[in-house]
């Protein structure tokens, strides 16, 4: 995995003379710092930076709290129909996001929200998979601890809100980590959806540095160093969490 990575990180430093040398040099000679601001002169990457990032956030906090309020009520809640239910969810894991595109386009067209970030935003606010992560979780937790917190006076909204989630962060940055990774990098959705320029996302406006005859890949690969950075920065803040989520499902498996 890490030999792409290293790929990517010295052809955004080579001139366009270097990029096909053979043998390949890993080592750019000179290195070519400009790549990295000419980037932003050939697209607007601070624009669809703040636009991936507004999109990328609203996703994230939308299926934080969508998905573990619908965890936890499969989880420690009793309903008709909640087996039934739960089955169909985990039914939409078999659906590629291919097959669902056009019916959520038609969705989002009957509702005006085509060419609009929030459009590219709510068919992504949910997915089973993300459910029955959080559903799994909440199931470890011990009934005697929600019975304890009736007692005390918990109601079940309570009980997940001060119990649960301050319980649940090892699993909440797990899933948090995965969907900005995720949408960050979503490309045929929002290509799909956004027509306007200035409301492109980065991985759309990268797409643009590929010419009909010619495709820079200096700055294509400067480009994509640029755009995976805040997903690095993001795992080695959350990097504990993960190592937690880890220990505790050792322990409770």
């Amino acid at each position: 995995m890490i030999v792409p990575f290293i790929w990517m990180v010295s052809t955004s430093l080579k001139d366009q003379q270097q990029l096909f040398a053979w043998p390949p040099n890993w080592i750019p000679n000179p290195f070519v710092w400009s790549n990295y601001t000419e980037v932003f002169t050939r697209i607007n990457f601070s624009l669809y930076g703040m636009n991936t990032l507004k999109i990328t956030a609203a996703v994230t906090v939308g299926r934080l709290v969508l998905c573990s309020m619908a965890g936890y009520g499969f989880a420690r809640m009793k309903f008709p129909g909640k087996d039934f239910l739960f089955m169909l969810t985990l039914a939409t894991m078999m659906i590629s996001s291919q097959i669902t595109m056009i019916p959520n386009f038609v969705i989002m067209r009957y509702l005006g929200l085509v060419d609009t970030h929030l459009g590219v935003v709510l068919p992504q606010l949910a997915d089973g998979f993300s459910i029955f992560l959080m559903r799994q979780f909440f199931l470890t937790f011990p009934y005697e601890l929600e019975d304890a917190a009736k007692l005390d006076g918990c109601n079940p909204f309570m009980f997940y809100l001060r119990i649960l989630i301050p319980n649940s962060k090892p699993i909440l940055a797990t899933l948090a980590v995965m969907t900005f990774q995720g949408v960050w990098n979503d490309f045929l959705w929002p290509l799909v959806m956004l027509t306007s320029p200035a409301k492109r996302t980065l991985a759309v406006g990268l797409s643009y540095l590929v010419g009909q005859y010619t495709t820079r890949w200096d700055l294509q690969m400067a480009g994509s160093v640029l755009t995976v950075l805040p997903i690095l920065i993001l795992f080695f803040l959350l990097q504990k969490y993960f190592v937690q989520s880890i220990k505790m499902s050792g322990l409770k498996g």
